[in-house]
């Protein structure tokens, strides 16, 4: 018996469609994924002073889980660091200001919501509670020059 006519080629496309299914769905993640050029780190005193001593720039993000301008601030500096590979050597140190409080109040940090850029030993800049787009941009430029 011999199938109706038009059915080798559903047969077909169906085949081809299953080879290419895979290849689009990998295609897709890498596309929708986003590449952090930086590199994030929890902090802690070793690996910060390592970093300022290589003269590395660094950006240390005194945030807490609970506070919308620390999150807002988050979204900004991964949009900014993500598949920018002028940020390939930036370390940011994530600081929780929960669990951390020695370490960020040996950073002369006041509030969460505290961003300090270093080029290596050096602090560049400073933003207290703010989420603006601009300022984040330009602190995490600073860090580059």
């Amino acid at each position: 018996m011999r199938a109706p006519k038009g059915c080798s080629s559903i047969r077909k496309s169906a085949m081809s469609l299953r080879r290419f299914l895979p290849i689009a769905a990998l295609a897709l993640a890498v596309a929708v994924a986003p590449a952090q050029a930086a590199e994030v780190k929890k902090f802690d005193r070793a690996s910060f002073e390592a970093a300022r001593a290589a003269g590395k720039p660094i950006l240390v993000d005194v945030k807490a889980w609970w506070c919308p301008v620390c999150a807002s601030q988050n979204r900004t500096i991964k949009k900014a660091v993500a598949g920018n590979a002028a940020y390939d050597k930036l370390v940011i140190f994530e600081v929780n200001y929960d669990s951390q409080k020695a370490d960020w109040q040996a950073l002369g940090v006041r509030k969460q919501g505290t961003l300090i850029g270093y080029k290596g030993a050096r602090e560049v800049g400073r933003v207290e509670f703010k989420a603006d787009k601009a300022v984040i941009n330009e602190l995490l430029a600073q860090t580059l020059r």
